[in-house]
Formats: structure tokens, C-alpha cells, sequence
């Protein structure tokens, strides 16, 4: 099992920056990608960003690429995502999500989610 807990969410106004944590526990050796996902009220949850276990590669959805950064530092098993220049539309429960297979932006891949963390971007 993988143990996943996100923070750093909150509000903020349109053109801010927040940073969101994913600490992970657990089988971690079992991890192959983490990714954040985010659901809006009344909408799929859609992919945001992912990142290599081990390794550098990351993939970003359109609507936030230029904007959002996925880093991890692995010594701390911990998974980072760097917003800047919120806008409204970003509103949402962001989700950290564990997969033990090499799966990027399908939610249905991944076995293991946190409990979301509330972000708000107000205009």
C-alpha cells in the first residue's frame, strides 16, 4: 500500500501562486508515476501533471502548461506543484495520485489517491 496526503491548498486571488505538497508513505519503491488530477463542482475529474518516479520526464495538460510545475524531491518521498498565475477556471480539488504502471493522464490507471486539498482562485 501507498499513503498519499496533500496540502498546501487555499485561496487566492487571480495572478497568485501556490504551492501544493503530495507526501508519500508506504510502498513507495512500487511507484512508477504521481501525478495531480484536479475535479471542479459539476465536472470530470481531468488530468493536470505528472512525473517519473525515477527520472525527469514530465507531462503537462495544455490548460497548464507555462503555469504549473511538478517537481519531487525524492529524499523526503515527496511530490511538489508549483502554481503561478492562477485564474478562476483553476478552482478545484487538486488530487495526488500514485500508479505502479507507467500511466500518465488516464485517472482509472492509478491505485492509490489522497484526500484532495481545496484551492480556490477568486477574481
Amino acid at each position: 500500500q501507498v499513503q498519499l496526503v496533500e496540502s498546501g491548498g487555499g485561496l487566492v486571488q487571480a495572478g497568485g501562486s501556490l504551492r501544493l505538497s503530495c507526501a508519500t508513505s508506504g510502498r513507495t519503491f512500487s511507484i512508477t508515476v504521481v501525478a495531480w488530477f484536479r475535479q471542479a463542482p459539476g465536472k470530470e475529474r481531468e488530468f493536470v501533471t505528472a512525473i517519473r518516479w525515477s527520472g525527469s520526464s514530465t507531462w503537462y495538460a495544455d490548460s497548464v502548461k507555462g503555469r504549473f510545475t511538478i517537481s519531487r524531491d525524492n529524499a523526503k518521498n515527496t511530490v511538489y506543484l508549483q502554481m503561478n498565475s492562477l485564474k478562476p477556471e483553476d478552482t478545484a480539488v487538486y488530487y495526488c495520485a500514485a500508479s505502479g504502471v507507467y500511466s500518465i493522464s488516464n485517472p482509472d490507471r492509478y491505485d492509490y489517491w489522497g484526500q484532495g486539498t481545496q484551492v480556490t482562485v477568486s477574481s
